[in-house]
């Protein structure tokens, strides 16, 4: 049996089957459990290496922590998942592919920098919407070592960091998605994106680099469902730190749509930018995931947020394109959940 999904305009896909946000859950670092939303998190470690060897060992048991913990409080055995859709920033997503060498699903590794995220629930959502899975996770995961250690310069150079740039969540968030008239938190719809690129090259101002995306994504968004942010509780962004949040505003303003007063971004939002040290704030797959899984979907869960924008966004470079030159470009996935 065919299944046609329901398109909105040029960019929007409904969902009419009941899709639901079942269980979540979200992992994180000393920092983050320091941070603005540390309380929100299910479990937290103190040291970077989490017990293991390596840093990247670390972040691969953050995910897997994650994903079982999302199972659990569903109540759901890990052989019911049909399709696991994992991300994060590291090569070859390893510690995607090693979290997921214990589990009997199928696997399909996603990368979209820091919007993977919402990429992987996109994904999860549309494979449940159209019968291809009847339960589906989607997990992300980021840890500042194993980024700054790929990125940018080993932690022992101690280089000074540009006031632009943001801090990499130590953090990981899990969704499990599958068809549930009775869930409070549901998939209404999606608007995966195109790639924007104004010529940004500087890898330690990425808010600047991601924000355009972010700008041409909800503008679509808008226009295709006739709405506009004064139909949602709240926008959230993530992460585009304070530095692009005030791009956003701006370039919404050109675009008319007055977005300040209903915007909140994940990469302010996790941590105390005055006294944490992050600059303009955090970034890595596992900030938007984990404030995601964290906040907002339990804030919805008990009725304080009803209607929602998820626009996560991600910076498509990697150090060898920045080192021969070439600009950075920018992606931002769109999700709207709704609280049944």
């Amino acid at each position: 049996m065919v299944i046609d999904m329901k398109r909105i305009g040029k960019n929007v896909i409904e969902c009419e089957k009941d899709v639901a946000a079942v269980s979540f859950a979200a992992v994180g670092g000393k920092k983050e459990a320091e941070g603005a939303l540390g309380t929100y998190f299910d479990t937290t470690f103190t040291d970077s290496y989490f017990g293991k060897e390596s840093w990247e060992k670390a972040e691969s048991l953050m995910q897997s922590e994650a994903l079982n913990l999302a199972l659990t409080k569903g109540n759901i055995k890990d052989r019911e998942v049909d399709m696991l859709f994992a991300g994060d920033l590291l090569n070859q997503c390893i510690s995607s592919s090693f979290a997921a060498r214990s589990l009997n699903t199928a696997y399909l590794g996603q990368y979209g920098a820091c919007s993977t995220m919402a990429q992987t629930i996109i994904m999860a959502a549309i494979s449940v919407e159209s019968g291809a899975a009847d339960t589906a996770a989607a997990v992300t995961s980021s840890h500042f070592c194993t980024a700054e250690r790929q990125f940018r310069l080993p932690l022992e150079y101690g280089g000074q960091r540009s006031p632009s740039a943001q801090w990499t969540a130590t953090a990981s968030g899990a969704v499990i998605i599958k068809r549930d008239k009775n869930s409070p938190v549901k998939i209404k719809r999606m608007c995966p994106e195109k790639i924007i690129d104004l010529g940004v090259k500087d890898m330690a101002n990425m808010g600047a680099a991601m924000a355009p995306a972010a700008a041409e994504t909800l503008t679509d968004f808008f226009n295709d469902t006739k709405t506009s942010p004064k139909d949602y509780d709240r926008i959230f962004t993530g992460d585009l730190g304070s530095i692009g949040s005030s791009l956003l505003y701006e370039l919404m303003a050109k675009n008319n749509f007055d977005l300040a007063p209903y915007h909140s971004d994940c990469g302010v939002m996790l941590y105390d930018i005055k006294l944490q040290d992050v600059h303009a704030g955090g970034s890595g797959c596992g900030c938007s995931a984990s404030v995601l899984c964290g906040y907002i979907l339990n804030e919805m869960k008990k009725g304080s947020l009803k209607k929602v924008l998820f626009c996560a966004t991600g910076a498509l470079m990697s150090t060898v394109s920045s080192q021969q030159g070439e600009s950075i470009p920018g992606i931002c996935h769109l999700v709207e959940f709704e609280r049944n």
